[in-house]
């Protein structure tokens, strides 16, 4: 049987306890925490679906992202190391990320089918991209790339 990812962060944590990688465990058991926070809210049923657990970890990977930007803009860059750190770490969790080019290309399909054609339309295509890109691309990557073809059409 396949672990899902929350019992692969739980084993993770245990090596990272026996290894004393204290910045990865800090990471690791916010993930957890996520995860058991998400478990337990209504309608949850104690349980989270793959893509559940995939969206917690693109924002708990956002969130780090986010916090660096401001500690850079504060000139505290030691705060910023440490959320690039975690970040890097949660994102591991993540599938691969599509290149630039499988990115258009994938796009470039969704907006065919979509029947898309000029920047108006963006909102056509940017549901099924979005949905159908879940984990594979940044949201706002797929959204600047929509732009871009839409205008160049």
């Amino acid at each position: 049987m396949d672990m899902n990812l929350f019992d692969t962060v739980s084993e993770d944590i245990k090596k990272a306890m026996l290894a004393k990688e204290k910045e990865k465990l800090e990471a690791l058991r916010a993930v957890k925490t996520a995860f058991l926070l998400a478990r337990t809210e209504s309608g949850a049923g104690g349980g989270l679906t793959p893509d559940a657990e995939l969206k917690i970890v693109q924002k708990l990977v956002k969130q780090r992202r986010e916090s660096a930007e401001i500690y850079q803009q504060q000139n505290r860059q030691d705060l910023a190391d440490k959320e690039l750190l975690e970040a890097s770490v949660i994102e591991q969790y993540l599938p691969a990320q599509m290149s630039e080019q499988e990115l258009e290309t994938a796009l470039k399909a969704i907006i065919e089918r979509a029947g898309a054609k000029i920047p108006s339309d963006m909102g056509k295509v940017m549901g099924v991209a979005t949905k159908e890109l879940s984990g594979k691309a940044d949201g706002k990557a797929i959204s600047a790339k929509v732009k871009q073809l839409l205008s160049e059409g």
